[in-house]
């Protein structure tokens, strides 16, 4: 394994095993806030990552940020313990506890598209990576965000 793939691969699987460790016990609710708000701010900068690679035809590059948006997909049902919705500002609604069958199959949905584009990158395709890049914010991170996260404030116009 190059350096460089052990230093990826060591990034991304820090969080992982802190989240696990983390979650061996019982969070308290800012905790558990805190926790999985580090986790999307990860799974963001994972994405924007395989965006930037697939712009430079870097279709390889992208596969440890995939594997990454693997892993942590993993995670997220164990940061949103039940009660864990304030006093620290969350965008978490309530319907993912009303609704936490479909949640649950949100973060596997994820799980199952990041390894579609995993798998997909490792044939080292393009076209077939592009295209499950330009369809991935909605079939992977849009199944939970929009039924289950508050949206964000509008940015104002520039």
């Amino acid at each position: 394994m190059s350096r460089r793939m052990w230093i990826l691969t060591a990034a991304a699987l820090i969080p992982v095993v802190a989240v696990g460790c983390a979650s061996m016990r019982k969070m308290k609710p800012e905790e558990a806030i805190a926790a999985r708000q580090q986790l999307m701010k990860d799974q963001g900068a994972a994405w924007k990552n395989i965006q930037d690679k697939t712009k430079a035809g870097d279709i390889a590059g992208l596969v440890p940020d995939a594997q990454k948006l693997v892993d942590t997909s993993k995670e997220i049902p164990k940061l949103f313990p039940e009660g864990s919705t304030g006093p620290t500002k969350t965008a978490a609604k309530p319907e993912i506890w009303a609704k936490w069958s479909d949640f649950e199959a949100a973060a596997k949905n994820l799980q199952a598209q990041s390894e579609k584009l995993r798998d997909t990158a490792k044939t080292g395709d393009a076209a077939a990576t592009q295209a499950i890049v330009q369809t991935f914010g909605r079939n992977a991170c849009g199944t939970c965000h929009t039924p289950f996260r508050v949206p964000p404030p509008p940015q104002p116009q520039r």
